[in-house]
């Protein structure tokens, strides 16, 4: 009988850390829907930062193409002068 008593104890015991994994699954799945989230808000500032690259290399561009423009300026004023 002492047997059975321990063993119920046991299966006991054993369901209580079930139900625990269980509650910790539940965070697990939460938590996990929030990285999901954050992951698409990640893409989306990603997205976001591509485009204000290629604008940004665009403006490279012209400020390069504007001090071409400045020295040739420069160059005619200092040779007419």
């Amino acid at each position: 009988m002492a047997l059975f008593a321990d063993a119920m104890a046991l299966f006991a015991d054993a369901m209580a850390l079930f139900a625990d994994a269980m509650a910790l699954f539940a965070d697990a799945m939460a938590l996990f829907a929030d990285a999901m989230a954050l992951f698409a808000n990640a893409m989306a500032l990603f997205a976001d930062a591509m485009a204000l690259f290629a604008n940004a290399l665009t403006l490279q561009g012209i400020a390069k193409l504007n001090l071409l423009r400045i020295n040739e300026i420069l160059y005619l004023a200092d040779y007419l002068l």
